[in-house]
């Protein structure tokens, strides 16, 4: 096997991609990257600081101050933003309402595009997100292109928020979806869509389990063929 094995998985927001390739990345023993767990902390740093995300040159002098770090631990991700575990609050709405936004903006991600790709230099790496593997892997060994009904996404989401103790409805959150998806895919800094040579995965009707082992089979066909 190379050195850096690459899979990368993108998709729409609310797809699975993150328990995915959690789960991907523990079956194989490779490193899980959640690289919308980045945008979301410089988002939130964006929120607390009151920083307009509109103002080329106050982007850029944030953009110094903003340091994102990834760290597993028994299945779990934290997301220190300046050393602070900001885990839980990146989830929240205020977050992603605004993370789609966020992320258009093109110094945020070449700054975020250059510390994903650092990560993957050496190692065996499951990364999802919306570019992963158009912009930031291109030449990534695998790649899965998640998709799902937008009502089932945004009734998992919900089930999700809900779970959190968030008090808002399955129309709130299937709106808060439809505009990120368009936010997402008519970006003019690296959209999301679909790379020429990704696999679709699309998990409206398929388990947790169902989706592991689809993906785990398409690993090991590659591998049979190496």
């Amino acid at each position: 096997m190379p050195k850096n094995f690459i899979i990368a998985i993108d998709g729409y927001s609310s797809c699975g991609k993150s328990t995915i390739a959690k789960a991907l990345a523990k079956h194989l023993n490779f490193i899980y990257v959640d690289s919308g767990a980045m945008y979301r902390a410089a988002t939130l740093y964006f929120l607390r600081n009151n920083i307009d995300w509109h103002d080329h040159d106050v982007v850029i002098e944030a953009l110094k101050d903003i340091h994102v770090e990834l760290h597993l631990e028994n299945d779990y991700t934290q997301v220190l933003l300046n050393d602070e575990d900001v885990s839980e609050e990146i989830r929240k709405m205020p977050v992603s309402n605004n993370v789609s936004k966020v992320s258009t903006i093109k110094e945020i991600r070449k700054a975020m595009v250059k510390l994903q790709q650092k990560m993957g230099k050496t190692k065996n790496i499951v990364m999802d997100g919306r570019d992963i593997g158009t912009t930031v892997f291109p030449d990534a060994q695998l790649k899965v292109f998640m998709t799902a009904q937008p009502l089932i996404r945004a009734e998992r989401r919900y089930k999700e928020l809900k779970a959190k103790g968030e008090e808002l409805t399955v129309r709130e959150v299937l709106d808060n979806l439809k505009e990120r998806d368009h936010e997402d895919t008519t970006r003019e800094e690296s959209p999301l869509r679909k790379a020429d040579d990704a696999i679709i995965l699309d998990n409206s009707h398929m388990t947790p389990d169902q989706q592991l082992e689809f993906v785990v089979n398409l690993y090991k066909n590659l591998q049979d063929r190496n």
